[in-house]
């Protein structure tokens, strides 16, 4: 065998081990990403639940998604996210991740749950920098003060009750805190006004793609 013959196997044998190599880290990530992805699917699916107790459904929560650029009339600056929910082609609850612009320490981020007759199915704080020991209590995992706006809606209270108790209305306030208390009252409030005036138009758009 001459010395070119050599070098011309030489080469094709090391082009197909690359090409073999090429395809088996190309199998490798596309499972690995898929494997992630049902993995983050899931971590949102459960963290999306506590705001839908006694909530009927059989969709999957995190497939029906809009994403709403500021200025959109919802609390906050930042865009806000809408999951619908479904049992069977019926609309039955919309989850809101919407911000409290004037916590004390910051924005507060905030998950609500809103069946579709407006009444509040759950809250939960997903973000928050308030003060430890005072204001962190919107945090379910500190207090269960975030449970008491399960079950009300516009209503209930009526819209002057919509306030902590210091201030003439219906809610619990923390002890040593009324800034953060007050933010996320407010921020709920606001969020059922839009849901009752955009009820139809929520559930009528295309949903956003996870990648937007």
């Amino acid at each position: 065998m001459s010395g070119a013959t050599a070098i011309l196997k030489s080469g094709a044998t090391l082009a197909i081990i690359a090409t073999i190599c090429t395809a088996l880290v190309a199998a490798t990530y596309t499972q690995t990403t898929d494997r992630i992805a049902a993995n983050e699917k899931t971590l949102l699916e459960q963290s999306l639940q506590p705001a839908l107790a006694n909530t009927f459904y059989d969709s999957s929560v995190s497939e029906s998604r809009l994403v709403l650029d500021p200025p959109h009339g919802l609390p906050g600056t930042e865009a806000a996210i809408i999951y619908r929910v479904y049992s069977g082609d019926e609309p039955v609850a919309a989850l809101f991740v919407v911000t409290a612009r004037d916590g004390f320490a910051g924005p507060i981020r905030i998950l609500l749950g809103v069946n579709i007759d407006g009444i509040v199915t759950g809250v939960r704080i997903l973000q928050h920098r308030e003060t430890p020991g005072y204001g962190d209590k919107i945090d379910a995992r500190k207090s269960d003060w975030v449970h008491q706006f399960a079950s009300r809606s516009l209503q209930d209270p009526p819209v002057a009750r919509w306030k902590i108790q210091s201030d003439g209305g219906e809610f619990d306030q923390l002890t040593g805190a009324s800034v953060t208390p007050r933010a996320v009252i407010k921020a709920i409030h606001e969020t059922l006004l839009y849901f009752e005036a955009h009820r139809d138009n929520i559930f009528a758009a295309t949903a956003t793609d996870e990648e937007s």
